[in-house]
């Protein structure tokens, strides 16, 4: 019985103790994350049209889009899409809208201050998924994410030779980073039906700093780098570290807690239940 207590416990303490399964710390100093700031044209334009406060880079067929309902036409002929709840995006502000065709986009970053490097942080956002009007064909898209001391963040080239940029990388395409030591995730997979969209959901990603300074880059992936203009269409919102998450145990842990516990009180029962069998024999 002692036995059963002690692996009961134990089972606590590997639980409470499991590195992985913790959030982490915040990014610090993180502002305009829901695009809502910005100093060129209207919202809904392209990214560097638009301009938005502390974020650069974005030269590919990347939007800043209003909060609206609907349906979004956007920029010019057969350019428009179904967004992910209707474009209301669940923490306001605006979202960016990116196509996953790897001929046709970019990365794009801020400016991460006052980290520690080695650190692990959390950041969180919202992510959807669709496609444009006129295509067929089930897609799948992703957000790449990354800590990178160098300037032009993520970015799109051939498999073969990173050198070469993402208009000639044909089937070879791959996202890299010129930071080797970058620390660079992706987002849950979505799986988008033909012509379908993939509402809003929230995401968690853990990011390590390699410096003090970082660039927090983000890149849409559509259909795992495949150039077939289906196209695959992302969309991002509401980037925002959560605070007061450290040490924090993930719902995984709260159950591997919760099983220790159960062990731990059935041991009890059964030693309870062996000490009034002893006391009736006497």
């Amino acid at each position: 019985m002692r036995r059963a207590l002690l692996a009961s416990v134990a089972g606590i303490g590997l639980a409470a103790g499991a590195g992985p399964a913790f959030a982490y710390d915040p990014l610090p100093n993180l502002t305009n994350l829901d695009f809502s700031s910005y100093t060129g044209s209207d919202p809904k334009n392209y990214f560097t049209d638009v301009n938005p406060t502390g974020w650069t880079g974005g030269t590919g067929l990347i939007f800043i889009a209003q909060n609206s309902p609907g349906r979004n036409a956007t920029f010019g002929p057969g350019a428009t899409y179904f967004a992910p709840g209707g474009a209301i995006v669940p923490p306001g502000g605006n979202y960016v809208e990116a196509d996953g065709n790897p001929y046709f986009e970019s990365g794009f970053n801020y400016t991460v201050t006052g980290l520690t490097a080695g650190k692990t942080y959390t950041l969180t956002f919202y992510q959807g998924a669709s496609q444009w009007d006129g295509f067929s064909g089930d897609t799948t898209n992703q957000w790449v994410v990354g800590l990178t001391t160098v300037g032009n963040g993520l970015y799109v080239a051939n498999k073969n030779d990173p050198s070469t940029p993402n208009s000639s990388c044909g089937t070879n395409c791959g996202y890299y980073s010129n930071d080797p030591t970058a620390s660079i995730t992706t987002s849950p997979l979505m799986n988008v039906k033909s012509q379908g969209v993939v509402n809003w959901n929230y995401v968690s990603v853990n990011l390590t700093a390699d410096a003090t300074t970082d660039l927090l880059s983000f890149l849409a992936w559509g259909d795992n780098g495949n150039t077939t203009n289906l196209p695959p269409i992302a969309f991002l919102a509401g980037v925002n570290s959560p605070p007061g998450l450290g040490g924090a145990p993930e719902p995984s842990t709260w159950v591997m807690m919760g099983l220790g516990f159960a062990g731990l009180g059935g041991a009890v029962v059964q030693r309870r239940r062996r000490a009034k069998r002893l006391a009736l024999a006497a």
